[in-house]
Parts: structure tokens; sequence; C-alpha cells
């Protein structure tokens, strides 16, 4: 008999786990595509107005360099499962929030991007929920 028979069958995750796990890889993949996008703005790679670090105005300048910086910082967390993964997208998707919805006049209108973050915070508090009544329910 082999180590891995004496062991009994392995764990096989479930259909929830699955659901959490490739919710939390795809808002990873956009994290760092937002990230990107905010580098590129930053360095200046295309052309427009306020599509360089210098020539943004000061509320770009304190918004942008945060959210270049967090976004990928919470793709790699939310890619590795990490618990800390999360809480980072909420502190990017809040501060989007802010800008888009908050500030229009300022930032533009981006409803549909306010309307993502909102979508994936439901998404996220459903998975959540039905963790803690598994887990209820197991004990």
């Amino acid at each position: 008999m082999t180590h891995e028979e004496a062991a009994g069958p392995a764990a096989r995750p479930s259909s929830l786990d699955f659901g959490y796990e490739l919710l939390l890889r795809m808002v990873a993949i956009s994290c760092l595509v937002f990230g990107v996008g905010y580098w590129v703005r930053l360095l200046g790679f295309f052309e427009g107005p306020h599509w360089r670090f210098d020539l943004m105005p000061m509320y770009w300048q304190a918004t942008a360099v945060p959210l270049a910086v967090l976004f990928p910082f919470a793709a790699i967390g939310l890619w590795a499962l990490a618990s800390w993964g999360p809480v980072v997208w909420v502190l990017c998707a809040s501060m989007e929030a802010v800008m888009y919805a908050g500030f229009p006049h300022l930032y533009g209108d981006r409803p549909w991007l306010v309307l993502f973050h909102a979508l994936v915070a439901v998404l996220y508090i459903a998975l959540r929920a039905a963790f803690a009544l598994r887990s209820r329910k197991a004990h």
C-alpha cells in the first residue's frame, strides 16, 4: 500500500471554493490591467491631455500614483489567494468609486467602472456569506 492510499481519498475542493478562487483570480487580472493603465497614464505613452505625470493636475497626480502602485499589489494578493488581497482591492475600488462617482467633473464619468467594483463587492460578500453558512452547518 502506498502512502497516498493509506492517507485516504484526496479532499476535492467544492464548487464554492472553485467559484471563490475563480472570482479572486479574475479580479486579479482586472487589477493588473487597471494598474498597467495607470502606469501608462503616468509615463505618458499616449498623446492627450493629462497623459503624463508632469502635465497632470494635482488631483490626478494624488490619485493616479497610489492606484498605479496598489492595483498591481492587489493583483498579486488576489492571485495568490492571500487574505490581504481583497483588502487592498477594496482600497483601490473605493478610491476609484469616490473619484468617478463623487467627482465626475474632475475625473470624468465612468459609471461602468463603479458598477463593476460594486458587482465584484456583492459577489465577494455573497461568497464569504456562503462560506460562513457552510462553516456553521459543519459545526
